[in-house]
């Protein structure tokens, strides 16, 4: 047998170049899979890119698998990587700029809440129940700080606070409103002669409005957490290469009924400020108590069509914008021009003056 061709093949290099390739395509590389032509030979065949979501990882794969939910395929395809994690945090400009605000107004409302203990034997302060004041300051400091807790990783722990904390807080808030509307309608009515309403005027009723109205939220939120808790939720496929982390309400029925209760409380407390608007000027609080009621059920009347309109961290976010505008909106409309008048006004600030505006 005559081998001396094939030595002289193997020994010349240029005579081994020119030996056909025994496959009519090239090789695919990583992130490709093999796809055999119509009507060709075996080894002809097609490099077709792997589908969103898959990857091969070797050459001349035949087929393209999927990434765990956990990870995502890499720009070429060919590995895969960890999906980012998104939700609120501190970290980020947006985060760290809402818990900036509420910390910040949580001071200004104890600064608020300081001042009206150092002035609590003055007319202005005493007329408008100060007791009420004191409890409704901070119940607004733990308004501002309620929103807190939705910022952060969503544990178990705080999907189950936050939103029973921005509920309790707000109905101790409101009816604290309510209540200090209400005593200033009884005691406008009782200064009448043979008026029913002297055994009204103490501070048993307003208190008593206060724990009534707030236990009715507690009870709201006691079985919601019973029957059908919050809890931390993975959503994997609303945004392509992103895990959303955010707190499943359990049961939306709940969450609503809450906030529907604080608009009811608003919308009272609304009607009776509006209803007493005209009463004499010592008693005046509740025109400011009126505007600071529009304000709050204007605020979270636009967060219904926002809130379902957005989704992952940037709900979280409209919610926060919502609870601090609405707690601006009261410590603003209801406390400031108190402050004003006890800083810089202190000639109004007395009994002959509250009393010359009574019977004006």
């Amino acid at each position: 047998m005559d081998t001396g061709g094939a030595t002289a093949v193997g020994k010349n290099p240029k005579l081994r170049l020119s030996v056909p390739p025994s496959v009519c395509s090239p090789s695919c590389p990583p992130g490709f899979r093999k796809v055999t032509e119509e009507g060709q030979p075996t080894c002809c065949f097609q490099c077709i890119l792997c589908p969103p979501g898959e990857i091969s990882n070797h050459t001349d794969s035949i087929d393209c698998f999927k990434c765990p939910v956990w990870s995502w395929p890499s720009s070429w395809k060919d590995h895969c990587i960890p999906k980012t994690v998104d939700f609120l945090t501190y970290d980020e400009p947006l985060g760290a700029t809402l818990a900036a605000v509420s910390i910040f107004f949580s001071i200004i409302t104890m600064v608020i809440l300081s001042l009206f203990v150092h002035s609590r034997k003055t007319p202005i302060v005493k007329a408008n129940n100060r007791s009420l004041s004191y409890i409704l300051l901070l119940s607004l400091t733990l308004c501002f700080l309620s929103s807190l807790a939705f910022i952060g990783y969503p544990t178990i722990k705080k999907c189950l606070l936050r939103q029973v904390a921005f509920g309790i807080t707000f109905a101790l808030c409101i009816s604290c409103i309510l209540a200090k509307t209400v005593m200033v309608v009884i005691a406008f009515h009782a200064t009448k002669p043979n008026s029913d309403l002297r055994r009204w005027a103490g501070p048993e009723l307003s208190y008593s409005i206060i724990i009534f109205c707030t236990l009715i939220q507690v009870l709201l939120c006691t079985f919601w957490l019973a029957f059908l808790p919050p809890f931390p939720e993975y959503i994997f496929h609303a945004q392509p290469g992103t895990i959303i982390v955010e707190c499943n309400e359990g049961s939306h029925s709940a969450f609503w009924c809450m906030l529907g209760y604080l608009w009811l409380l608003a919308s009272i407390s609304f009607i009776v400020a509006f209803l007493a608007r005209k009463l004499p000027d010592s008693f005046n609080e509740a025109k400011l108590i009126t505007f600071s009621m529009l304000a709050f059920l204007s605020v979270w009347l636009s967060f219904v069509p926002a809130y379902l309109s957005t989704k992952g961290k940037y709900m979280v976010a409209m919610e926060i914008f919502s609870i601090l505008c609405s707690s601006c909106a009261l410590v603003s409309c209801i406390f400031f021009p108190k402050c004003y008048t006890v800083l810089f006004q202190p000639q109004k600030n007395s009994r002959r003056h509250l009393l010359d505006k009574g019977r004006g």
